[in-house]
């Protein structure tokens, strides 16, 4: 029994990074392409919707910071200074980059395009053209992060 507590807390470290990478991965794929979409298709209130999707959005967000944190320390601790010579601790630097301007650049905008429209949806107000261009960024930077969360999947064990 001691062998295999022994065992276990030499691997714990990287069992959390393996945790956080099925996470944070797993969130974007579930919330972006599953439960956002499912959202619009089944409640009538479009608004509503929006504001679900955009708090989960938030959620997965954090994870993402919280989990490529991590990543990236566990990673050069393993590693040191080689962890800079590798895809892996780069992409997860891209990645966290894209979470960082997504959550703190453009969300903010989308919010700030919703709030000004009110009491209307925003895409039936004078806003619509620039919450969709906006929409439009916010969603090719999510679908980059989550293609490169799969690369990322199939990297996690690689040097």
């Amino acid at each position: 029994m001691r062998h295999y507590r022994d065992d276990l807390v030499k691997r714990l470290p990287d069992l959390i990074a393996a945790w956080a990478l099925t996470l944070w991965v797993g969130g974007l794929w579930a919330i972006g392409y599953l439960a956002a979409p499912m959202l619009f298709y089944q409640l009538q209130d479009r608004m509503l919707a929006g504001m679900l999707a955009g708090k989960m959005f938030t959620g997965i967000a954090w994870v993402g910071m919280v989990c490529a944190t991590w990543l990236l320390l566990f990673r050069f601790v393993r590693h040191g200074a080689d962890a800079l010579k590798q895809a892996f601790f780069w992409i997860v630097v891209v990645m966290l980059l894209l979470t960082l301007a997504g959550h703190f650049g453009i969300q903010p905008i989308l919010v700030q395009l919703k709030e000004a429209a009110l009491p209307k949806d925003v895409m039936q107000s004078l806003f619509r053209d620039r919450f969709a261009t906006w929409h439009g960024i916010s969603s090719a930077v999510y679908l980059i992060q989550s293609l490169l969360g799969l690369f990322l999947v199939a990297k996690q064990n690689s040097r």
